[in-house]
């Protein structure tokens, strides 16, 4: 039952003003039910109050309390009420907990039921654990019906035990199991989660959504930190292994040691820099002068000579775009990613517009954006972001200009909704899944259909625009997005293929999640690796309250995005598969829409008619424009 949260927890100096009793140290969020909150923090719930009582900590919920046997990082460990070791106890014991909206019974309690009515309730697969405690003999030679609550077949989170009270049992017994344990510890195990407004979390640490309580939430620490994950707890500690050892928060600080390396390298280099510099602007100086870069003259040239013969786009000047984004400033970005800025524009005109700006370093880069500008305005497809023109001032650096979105960009739905306009239209699985598989496809048409083909290899959710339908636009394609003509790079193409896969798993990764960090990848695929995705699910998607078909989805989506992480580089899965995937999903399971569901033989006439297949089902040449 311990885990390197709690070895740390007892290890390192105690929080300060943290709590203590009897040999229980009180974590953060909970706190002793005194006139001063030692953990300082307003409006904490009534629930997280403790009672010390003769060194004995007490749990108070409504008429009910429970004495504390133990706190584990997500719950904590309960006694049942009156005496210790009774041989059954009461079912009604726990039935305040479905009262309470911070606590619930958590999935990890195994219980040995007795003189039940049902015997179809007996789980055989749980028979094998070891159960120490009270009970003697084993749970296993006892007359007792074990049932586990990780089988979804009839608990399914239902808050107390009354519900094998109606299955004609008369009490129960209890152990705490955690996943991939193979003892238990007698109690009950209650999950607790916090509103999320009252969580702040450690600058390590993320939110993470609680697994039975519904719509709580906690903290977790980062990969490589142990703690609580919370602003005003524990919060997040460096881990590290030194000398085979695991150590934690100042031991891990290498900075000392790191500044000092970095003294005494630069020491020796800075010498040998100063006269290379020396020795290059010797030859530089030397050197007879050529048109190789993007200067004044050459650029003119260029704008005058190629911009003519480029794609029948709308040519516009720096100083009209300038104006319309207001000297491109910060308040009008509406994306900052690492292909370049997008800036939100009102034209002279009164219509607005979105304006990609480019880094061009040498002409090369300048005939690329022109030569993916021509490509891409002829295409004309329905789920690329619509090019009206571009700008190639001599100075300044391309721009490209896109039909400005009706409803934003994805990563707006589902990462800047603090604020935002409550009556906006969120995005439910329905259309998230729809977004997914519009902008699959359409990246499986430029990449297979197009010829060279065309991979965006920066792609972001900031890069999806939506239309007034929420339909997918894909935008900000960039330098270098097709792969060379030249033979002696056989690999290039795959490589921009391979990370258009791994960059789409992020995307879906987000989608289900609602998050954008560095970890995202990494801790989604702990938390689906353990079995515990329900914890990282976007809160806005109400996943315990989706139908068993909705829940299915959202898994296989998940999985799906796994498989791009682990092997979309490789190429071992390409993106023509992931588009096959995601249709087969919206084509083949059950699609939930307002007022009701569709199915079978409904469902395919729905789908017939949708922009979706009729767009994977166009031939290239039907999809150019006129």
């Amino acid at each position: 039952m311990s885990s390197p949260f709690l070895f740390l927890f007892l290890l390192l100096p105690p929080v300060s003003g943290a709590a203590v009793c009897g040999n229980l140290q009180i974590p953060f969020p909970f706190s002793l039910n005194t006139t001063t909150n030692p953990h300082s923090i307003p409006l904490i719930p009534s629930p997280f109050l403790l009672y010390c009582l003769n060194s004995t900590l007490f749990l108070n919920l409504t008429v009910q309390s429970y004495r504390i046997l133990q706190f584990l990082s997500d719950a904590v460990l309960v006694d049942f009420p009156g005496p210790p070791c009774r041989h059954y106890n009461d079912f009604n014991a726990f039935s305040p907990v479905s009262q309470n909206p911070f606590f619930a019974i958590s999935n990890d309690n195994l219980l040995a039921l007795y003189d039940c009515n049902d015997s179809s309730l007996c789980k055989p697969t749980c028979r094998n654990l070891v159960l120490p405690g009270c009970d003697s003999p084993p749970i296993h030679d006892s007359p007792a019906c074990c049932y586990s609550l990780t089988d979804r077949t009839l608990w399914r989170n239902r808050g107390d035990f009354t519900l094998f009270l109606k299955m004609g049992c008369r009490g129960f017994s209890s152990w705490a199991v955690e996943k991939g344990w193979r003892s238990g510890k007698r109690g009950v195990k209650l999950e607790w989660g916090l509103p999320r407004n009252l969580t702040i979390c450690d600058k390590n640490g993320f939110v993470v959504n609680a697994t039975a309580v519904s719509d709580g939430v906690r903290c977790s620490c980062s990969d490589g930190f142990v703690g609580d994950g919370f602003a005003n707890g524990f919060g997040c500690y460096k881990s590290c292994v030194k000398n085979g050892r695991h150590e934690y928060g100042s031991s891990c600080n290498t900075k000392l040691r790191r500044e000092k390396e970095f003294i005494i390298f630069t020491g020796i280099l800075a010498p040998l820099f100063i006269i290379a510099s020396l020795v290059g602007l010797f030859c530089i100086l030397r050197r007879p002068i050529k048109q190789t870069t993007l200067n004044s003259s050459h650029t003119q040239f260029h704008s005058n000579a190629f911009l003519q013969k480029a794609c029948r786009t709308r040519l516009f000047t720096y100083h009209e775009l300038q104006q319309a984004t207001r000297g491109f400033e910060d308040n009008a970005k509406l994306v900052d990613s690492r292909n370049g800025a997008i800036f939100a524009g009102v034209l002279g005109d009164g219509s607005r517009v979105a304006i990609h700006r480019l880094q061009c370093e040498n002409e090369g880069d300048v005939m690329n954006v022109l030569s993916q500008i021509e490509v891409l305005y002829v295409l004309a497809h329905k789920h690329v972001a619509h090019i009206l023109g571009c700008c190639i001032d001599p100075g300044y650096a391309p721009l490209v200009v896109y039909e400005y979105p009706d409803n934003g960009t994805l990563e707006k739905h589902l990462h800047h909704r603090k604020g935002t306009d409550q009556t906006e239209p969120m995005l439910d699985w329905y259309r998230r899944l729809r977004i997914a598989a519009e902008t699959a496809s359409v990246l499986t048409f430029l990449q297979c259909e197009v010829s060279p083909p065309i991979f965006h290899n920066h792609l972001e959710s900031c890069h999806i625009f939506l239309d007034a339908n929420f339909s997918s636009k894909v935008s900000g394609f960039g330098l270098l997005s097709s792969p060379t003509e030249d033979k002696s790079h056989p690999l290039e193409a795959s490589s921009f293929h391979n990370n258009d896969v791994y960059d789409f798993g992020v995307i879906l990764l987000e989608m289900v999640t609602g998050l954008k960090n560095s970890d995202l990848p990494m801790v989604a695929l702990q938390k689906i690796r353990i079995g515990k995705l329900e914890e990282v699910v976007d809160p806005l998607l109400y996943y315990h309250e989706k139908p068993p078909h909705s829940k299915e989805q959202i898994e296989i989506v998940a999985d799906l995005a796994t498989r791009c992480l682990l092997f979309g580089r490789d190429g071992k899965l390409r993106m023509s598969d992931v588009s096959k995937e995601l249709t087969h999903i919206m084509k083949d399971n059950v699609v939930v829409v307002e007022g009701g569901s569709t199915r079978g033989s409904a469902l395919e006439e729905t789908f017939s008619n949708s922009s979706l297949l009729q767009m994977i089902s166009m031939s290239p040449d039907s999809i150019l424009a006129p």
